[in-house]
């Protein structure tokens, strides 16, 4: 598996908890420096929390799961 389906897998694996809050997460992109974009979505998109979400809930589990993920970064519409 790349790089780049481990993290898309690692996302699925989480994809279901933002979906019961009624939001989402799009995968935008996956860097050669271990730098992953994504899109919140839905009810995340606008959540006052979705920095915490992103940051101790998304990229603790990609670190965790998908050796060579240094970040996660949120970017725009």
């Amino acid at each position: 598996m790349s790089f780049h389906e481990d993290v898309e897998k690692a996302l699925g694996d989480i994809r279901p908890a933002l979906q019961a809050d009624g939001g989402d997460i799009e995968l935008v992109e996956v860097g050669d420096d271990g730098v992953v974009k994504v899109r919140l979505q839905g009810a995340c998109a606008g959540c006052p929390m979705s920095q915490l979400t992103l940051t101790n809930g998304v990229e603790r589990h990609l670190k965790n799961v998908v050796p060579g993920v240094e970040r996660v970064e949120s970017v725009g519409f």
